[in-house]
């Protein structure tokens, strides 16, 4: 399982922006997440590509400290994250705090979390960490394709993933003809947007994600 912690930026001097992510992320995530505790909110997700959308939505407003924590999760089912525990809990408050600290890079953190056994706690396998940092490379590459895209490249990357079916790869033709457009102005706006190498790559984060969630649930069942 994956947790991820989402801290809002610069709120001591902006609106609370947490309902309004809330709401976004009941789009992209089959089980809800919750406020933790002031302008934080918390989420326990399954599947890897889950993990990439939240990120990259998150990503997108640049209102967003996203901490990716993995390991073990305890929760009941139906209760609540902020009544979790286990490695992943605590690896996902780590990586948000990483992420704050990211002075100047894509403030996104992917920590494995540690193995206890007794009172003693220690790292997951090399394997794990360095799954994790290649995990986090990649979605902090894609979230800056994210965060660059301008608001006009948004309205017609927005409309692209609308269109039912293919939606990423739809008619470039349909799209000017909604936006009342020129379909050359559609296609130099998908090129300037990095959108079909956004789209292209998220599997490959995804799939990193899933190795770095392979080694440590490996390390936690044989306690190496």
């Amino acid at each position: 399982m994956y947790v991820l912690t989402i801290d809002q930026r610069g709120s001591t001097s902006d609106i609370d922006r947490v309902p309004g992510l809330i709401a976004d992320l009941r789009h992209l995530a089959p089980v809800p997440f919750e406020r933790s505790v002031g302008d934080e909110l918390q989420g326990v997700v399954e599947h890897a590509a889950e993990v990439v959308d939240i990120a990259l939505h998150a990503l997108r407003s640049g209102y967003w400290y996203i901490g990716i924590g993995i390991g073990a999760v305890h929760l009941a089912e139906g209760g609540s994250p902020r009544e979790g525990s286990g490695s992943g809990f605590v690896a996902a408050r780590k990586a948000v705090e990483l992420a704050k600290a990211a002075a100047g890079q894509v403030p996104l953190s992917v920590v494995p979390g540690t193995l206890v056994r007794g009172k003693e706690t220690r790292p997951h396998s090399h394997e794990g960490g360095l799954a994790s940092a290649n995990a986090q490379a990649v979605l902090r590459l894609l979230g800056r394709v994210v965060q660059q895209r301008t608001p006009a490249q948004w309205r017609i990357v927005d409309r692209l993933r609308a269109l039912p079916g293919e939606g990423r790869h739809g008619s470039q033709k349909q799209v000017a003809r909604e936006l009342g457009i020129t379909e050359q102005s559609v296609s130099r706006a998908v090129l300037r947007s990095g959108w079909q190498e956004e789209w292209a790559a998220r599997p490959a984060a995804a799939m990193l994600l899933d190795y770095a969630h392979s080694r440590v649930t490996h390390s936690e069942v044989a306690g190496t």
